[in-house]
This record gives structure tokens, C-alpha cells and sequence, in this order.
């Protein structure tokens, strides 16, 4: 079974400084992983690093089948699907939920054309893929933020994209809409055509058990990377921390406790 994205031995240094050492992972199709860090372990230089934004020092980088080096990474990028809270705030306000995704298809922030029927099909399928059809003709400006979240995810899925990366798509929700939001991406991964997911959070009681695997990472190094039972230990949380850490696991939730 070929990876979706597999890394060896990835390095990245910035004016000397190691910021990425010696990286090996791999993700295999079907497989959702979530990668947790602390600000400052390398998650945003590996993000940009996956979607060819940045280039490794040193190292192997494969995603989405495509080895850099020999392949058009603007080409690939269209392959895989990035979805930032950064990018709620830059889609024109007045546009309906279902223009918003049909963009997607340009990767443009906004909507410069008439789609297709067909893509405004696609673009629809995309949003019941989150349970979000019923929003699909409303501004999107007066939609929550949690709904917005769904739409910029559904407009990063309707280019049906090989590799989803949700980076802290929870930032700013309050707890009940987080738990909304987090049953409707459990309900994206549990389905068949649903890409491999990378979910970026500091936060492991986001890690649902649609989630197949985990990988910490600690100062630009791999600290521990398997299912989620293998990487959430309290010895791993507080060596990721650098502070006394107790996990429980409350199903269907885990739970990180700072200790004193």
C-alpha cells in the first residue's frame, strides 16, 4: 500500500538554527492522524513543508504519490486540501456558503465566474459531506464561526483532495459549537470518498476516536508517533509539555491534566 505523505529523514534549518531534524513518518490511505506540539515544536514549518511552500534542508518529502523534486508542486497543491482559521476572515462576507465553496474550484477567494451546474453539484456535495447543506444559500457573513469552518473546509473538499489538513480548526469556538463541530468532521472521516486527515491541535481532547493515529512533536524531532493508546501517555504529555502531566481517557474523549 503506497503512503499517502511519507517523510525521511525531512531536515529544515533556518539561518543555521534546526527547526525540523530528522523526520520519518508516513501516513497510509485510510488512516487519520493528528499532530500536536507545542508553539515552537515545528508544526507550521512542517505544514508549509507538506504543501511545498517551503523546501527541506535535507531529506525525502512524498505526498499525495508525488516525490518534490520531480513533480509541479503547484499541481500537487491542488491535491491536497489546507484549511486555516486564518482564511475566515478573507472570503467576501456577502457571498451565499455555496459560492464560497464553488471558489474552491479556482482557488480563488471569491467567485469570478458562473459555475456549472455540475459544479454547483459538486460544490453542494461537499457541504452535506459536513452536514452542511441546509446553509449552503445563506450570506455566508452571518453564519457562525463553526458553520464558516465548515464551509472553507468544504471549499478545500470540493477539488476532492487526496490529503485534508485542518490546521486548529477549533480556535476561537466556544465548547458546545466545538462539540458540534468536531461530530460533523467524525462524520467527514467515517465516510468512504472521505481524503486522509491531518488535524493540527494543542489540545487532545479534540482527538476523537475517529482518529487513527498521533504524532508528538518535541523541538523539531519525532517524540512519539503510533495509535492513539501508544502516544497519549502522561509520560509522553509531559515530556511534550516539559511539565507533570496526567492523561485519562473518558470514552469517548481523553483528558490532559496539568499538575502543580
Amino acid at each position: 500500500m503506497e503512503p499517502v505523505l511519507k517523510l525521511e529523514q525531512v531536515c529544515f534549518y533556518r539561518k543555521n538554527r534546526p527547526i525540523l531534524n530528522g523526520i520519518n513518518w508516513q501516513v497510509l490511505p485510510g488512516q487519520h492522524w493528528a499532530l500536536l506540539g507545542a508553539n515552537g515544536s515545528g508544526k507550521t514549518t512542517l505544514l508549509k513543508i507538506l504543501t511545498g511552500y517551503e523546501w527541506p534542508t535535507s531529506g525525502k518529502v512524498n505526498v499525495c504519490r508525488q516525490q518534490f523534486g520531480a513533480t509541479d508542486i503547484r499541481k500537487l497543491r491542488r491535491m491536497i486540501g489546507l484549511v486555516s482559521s486564518a482564511l475566515l476572515h478573507r472570503l467576501p462576507t456577502q457571498d451565499k456558503a455555496i459560492d464560497v465553496v464553488a471558489s474552491g474550484l479556482d482557488a480563488t477567494l471569491g467567485l469570478y465566474r458562473n459555475p456549472t451546474e455540475e459544479e454547483m453539484n459538486k460544490s453542494l456535495a461537499a457541504l452535506a459531506q459536513l452536514r452542511a447543506e441546509s446553509i449552503a444559500h445563506q450570506p455566508y457573513q452571518i453564519l457562525s464561526q463553526g458553520e464558516q469552518q465548515k464551509v472553507i473546509i468544504a471549499r478545500a473538499l470540493v477539488c476532492r483532495p487526496s490529503l485534508l489538513i485542518l490546521d486548529e480548526p477549533c480556535v476561537g469556538l466556544d465548547p458546545a459549537a466545538r462539540v458540534r463541530f468536531l461530530k460533523d468532521i467524525e462524520y467527514l472521516a467515517a465516510q468512504p470518498e472521505a481524503p486522509c486527515i491531518l488535524f493540527v491541535t494543542h489540545h487532545i481532547e479534540e482527538i476523537g476516536p475517529w482518529i487513527t493515529h498521533v504524532l508528538l512533536l518535541k523541538e523539531g524531532k519525532v517524540l512519539a508517533a503510533g495509535t492513539q493508546q501508544e502516544t497519549l501517555t502522561s509520560a509522553n504529555m509531559t515530556s511534550l509539555l516539559n511539565c507533570p502531566c496526567t492523561v485519562s481517557f473518558v470514552p469517548p474523549r481523553w483528558r490532559l491534566q496539568v499538575n502543580e
